[in-house]
């Protein structure tokens, strides 16, 4: 049993790590950083604002993949060169940054 929590607390880590690690090869941390603003809002204040929010994953997603505007303010994101699943992961990934 405590090998099977310390393997899991080994992967948690390296599973968030590798969501960043795509959201830099997608070139998504060219706007966004974790904690402050950049061109875009940061990750930790996209998650606050979508916490309450039933499957947000799923409308970020979306937004990763085709861009938006209005939310965040005048400047427009555009869309992103990811499939549907790398989206999902990028969305999720974000609302796990406290």
């Amino acid at each position: 049993m405590k090998a099977l929590l310390l393997g899991l607390a080994l992967i948690a880590p390296a599973a968030a790590f590798a969501n960043q690690e795509l959201a830099q090869k997608k070139n998504c941390m060219a706007c966004h950083a974790l904690d402050k603003k950049l061109v875009g809002p940061s990750y930790k204040d996209v998650a606050a604002k979508y916490a309450k929010e039933k499957d947000a994953y799923k409308k970020l997603a979306e937004k990763i993949q085709k861009g938006g505007s209005g939310v965040w303010g005048p400047m427009p994101m555009p869309a992103n060169a990811v499939t549907p699943a790398e989206a999902e992961t990028l969305a999720k990934w974000v609302l796990t940054i406290k």
